[in-house]
């Protein structure tokens, strides 16, 4: 059997140079790697399924869009290999509406918000315009489950009409109502902030909700601004949740509260910025790929 230290799967064509990087990190400090793409995921799903190819550690980077790669993560999940933000948990935090009840619990600043139940299962919609009214205007509307890029998000509604005309684009997923979030300005930029947890870290940056420009923080804003909560709240959302690897988004309002905004975001796109305007910086996709580096060599002592 061809055991190797690390796999990756991923299918969008922007994850090359991603690949790339970690292999190369990883490959440095003496790991095996492998990547299960489109071109291969058929022969490494029967490979794996008949034991003549293992992993010690996978993350999946394809199964939430391509049905291809479902067989293989079941059998891995199967085989208690280690798996980069494990599937059961990943279905519980990327739901919206348990993870807004969960922070709130849990003391995390969420937006007021109001979660309706999937139009397929209950097409009479209980909400009236005064209840819409506590939102504010304009508010946001987004699907509790479907998640990546934005997908079915409104950004600017006013209306219940609109509430009603996109709870039918996606008529099995819940939908959460969210007053819009207005960021204070922090020596001329918006405070708001990704977040990333990094296999054990967490890392922050700038990134403008307006123009999805990154820009890392420096030790003096960091130390200037007190963005110290920024990592407290990124490791709280850590431990809610059990992921290894995510993203979520915070922004700070004008009387100081901290308010997460985007709960979590498993599938991180992680372009390079020195090849995409509204790509990472590079120096903070190279810290996370040292982190998983770092988790990649704990997993396979522990073993």
């Amino acid at each position: 059997m061809n055991t190797y230290d690390f796999a990756i799967a991923f299918t969008w064509e922007y994850d090359f140079e991603f690949v790339d990087a970690i292999e190369n990190i990883l490959q440095d400090a003496g790991l095996s790697t492998y990547r299960v793409t489109d071109y291969n995921i058929r022969e490494v799903t029967e490979d794996i399924r008949l034991k003549k190819l293992n992993f010690r550690t996978y993350l999946d980077r394809a199964s939430d869009v391509d049905d291809d790669y479902l067989e293989l993560a079941k059998i891995l999940t199967r085989r208690k290999v280690k798996i980069f933000n494990p599937y059961e948990k990943v279905h519980h935090a990327i739901d919206k509406a348990s993870m807004h009840l969960e922070f709130i619990t849990a003391g995390i600043n969420v937006p007021y918000s109001i979660i309706i139940p999937p139009q397929k299962h209950n097409n009479d919609l209980k909400i009236s315009v005064d209840d819409l009214a506590v939102l504010g205007r304009p508010f946001i509307i987004k699907p509790c489950n479907t998640t990546g890029g934005g997908i079915g998000v409104v950004t600017g509604a006013e209306t219940l009409k609109e509430v009603l005309d996109e709870r039918g684009t996606f008529d099995g997923d819940k939908y959460i109502l969210q007053q819009k979030i207005y960021p204070k300005s922090l020596d001329g930029k918006r405070a708001w902030f990704r977040c990333f947890w990094a296999f054990g870290k967490p890392i922050c940056c700038w990134w403008d909700d307006q123009t999805h420009i990154y820009e890392t923080i420096s030790e003096n804003e960091f130390s200037a601004f007190n963005l110290k909560k920024l990592n407290e709240i990124t490791r709280k959302i850590a431990r809610l949740t059990g992921l290894d690897f995510f993203s979520t988004e915070i922004a700070i309002t004008e009387d100081n509260k901290f308010v997460v905004i985007d709960y979590v975001n498993d599938q991180c796109d992680m372009r390079f910025k020195s090849k995409h305007q509204d790509g990472i910086p590079d120096e903070i996709i190279f810290e996370i790929i040292q982190q998983l580096k770092k988790a990649v060599i704990k997993e396979i002592k522990r073993k």
